[in-house]
């Protein structure tokens, strides 16, 4: 999978804000995920559309392991069409919306939150469109990137 978007932000992670992905789903390949990174590189959440067996998947990679997954089976994603997802958080989880439907709800793993300073997008799907975008609270303490 080739990275599309990368975003680092020194001061880290905080509720409110968003990521936004627009693009096409071309193939009919499980070939596009959304990693939130922390300086030590476990993956504080990783979301991965399913298209064969249509799932949304959470998960969180820490210390060397894979958690538990969370699987959603409310997929409102198609081959062959355009698709959005955003991704949020609060305080307590992050928040997965794709087509504008609540697919998926991960409690956060990895305290704190800051501590999540990279964010990736990989794919091998057209992608559009991607913003990061601060709302409410915004990032960390310093509020800025």
């Amino acid at each position: 999978m080739a990275l599309q978007f990368e975003a680092f932000c020194a001061e880290g992670l905080a509720p409110g804000w968003s990521l936004r992905v627009q693009g096409h789903a071309d193939s009919g390949e499980d070939r596009f995920e959304i990693n939130f990174l922390s300086e030590t590189g476990d993956i504080a959440f990783h979301v991965k559309p399913r298209f064969g067996s249509a799932t949304m998947v959470g998960n969180a990679f820490q210390g060397g392991r894979w958690g538990q997954e969370e699987v959603s089976s409310v997929f409102p994603l198609a081959l062959g069409e355009p698709f959005e997802m955003e991704v949020g958080s609060d305080a307590q989880h992050f928040h997965v919306h794709a087509q504008e439907h609540r697919v998926l709800q991960f409690a956060h793993r990895h305290r704190p939150l800051a501590a999540v300073t990279r964010v990736q997008v990989l794919s091998d799907q057209r992608l559009a469109h991607v913003q990061l975008a601060r709302r409410g609270l915004g990032w960390g303490r310093g509020g800025g990137c």
